[in-house]
């Protein structure tokens, strides 16, 4: 699943390491998510749209909409 994560953190001007402290989750989990290599769970998902100010579906792309 594709994720527009990284673009919006770098909007927001924080690192890798201050949204994971903010999502109770490693560094390197958002790193993994970032790099469409982990799927993370729906809580963490909703938390991620949360301190992101965006939706869970603007968010996340699904890779068979051919986005």
């Amino acid at each position: 699943m594709k994720n527009r994560i990284k673009l919006l953190r770098k909007i927001k001007k924080l690192s890798q390491e201050e949204l994971a402290e903010r999502c109770n989750v490693s560094r390197q989990t958002i790193n993994a998510i970032e790099n469409d290599k982990y799927d993370p769970s729906l809580v963490l998902a909703f938390a991620l749209a949360d301190i992101l100010e965006t939706s869970v579906d603007e968010l996340f792309i699904n890779k068979e909409d051919g986005e």
